[in-house]
């Protein structure tokens, strides 16, 4: 006897959208996937050509270090880490400790200001001293007076401090080698919007300890891009297989009755 037709069946399409709608999200989140790996891989291209430019910088031969007519020309793009040389008299008394931790372990950057001949301010971090050489009374020999030529990385200001610790300038906590800031602290006037790391030049008495500027930059943007990749790749596969298995348990149903 012929099977009645009963018409459309409400469940069966309200099956069907809910499948449409999941496979639709899952696309979604595919692309998305997908779009998170071609950016990694846009970022990897960028790290690569800020290593190149960092690397060819920070070992070039020397340049004097910008004057204030070039100070608005600054940029961290063109300028951080180029290597440059400088010539001034260090104002000891109004140095500035910042927090360093370093491969000699916990203590502070000796941030001092150099004045030129022409009567420019350019803060050089000097480099490290253990928490306890802090006080300049325990490292006078490193004090060095009358005119000095030093040469170093120029590095760009670090407003505000660092993540979780803020610089808080009253109570003399530093965390970050805000120009600016440091500045305004001192009473300094006509200060570069730059800083200078010092080199690896021995200080008399040994302490600072320079030459520590960190060039290694991380790059981990081809295992990001290959973890995303990666991702939407298995989604993709257990979603086919999930197809896949469903049309066969279907069609075995089918089969049996």
């Amino acid at each position: 006897m012929p099977s009645l037709d009963q018409g459309p069946n409400p469940q069966r399409a309200k099956s069907t959208l809910v499948t449409g709608l999941i496979l639709a999200l899952v696309g979604i989140v595919i692309l998305g996937l997908v779009s998170l790996g071609n950016w990694q891989l846009k970022r990897l291209d960028w790290k690569l050509e800020l290593i190149e430019r960092v690397e060819t910088r920070a070992y070039a031969e020397p340049v004097a270090a910008p004057t204030a007519e070039m100070w608005s020309n600054i940029h961290q793009s063109t300028d951080e880490y180029r290597r440059v040389v400088i010539h001034g008299k260090f104002v000891h008394q109004k140095e500035t400790l910042v927090w360093a931790l370093t491969e000699h372990g916990n203590g502070y950057w000796v941030v001092t200001p150099l004045i030129t001949s022409a009567g420019e301010t350019v803060l050089i971090n000097r480099g490290y001293v253990p928490i306890e050489d802090a006080n300049p009374a325990r490292r006078r020999a490193g004090q060095v007076a009358g005119e000095v030529s030093m040469t170093g990385l120029l590095r760009i200001s670090e407003p505000g401090g660092i993540p979780l610790r803020k610089n808080d300038p009253i109570k003399e906590y530093w965390y970050s080698r805000d120009v600016a800031a440091i500045a305004r602290s001192r009473s300094l006037v006509n200060v570069a919007p730059y800083f200078i790391d010092a080199d690896d030049a021995a200080n008399p008495g040994g302490l600072p300890i320079g030459g520590l500027t960190r060039l290694n930059y991380r790059n981990t943007h081809l295992v990001y891009a290959l973890t995303w990749y990666g991702l939407a790749l298995l989604l993709a596969g257990l979603t086919l297989w999930v197809i896949w298995h469903g049309r066969t348990e279907r069609a075995g149903k089918h089969e049996q009755q």
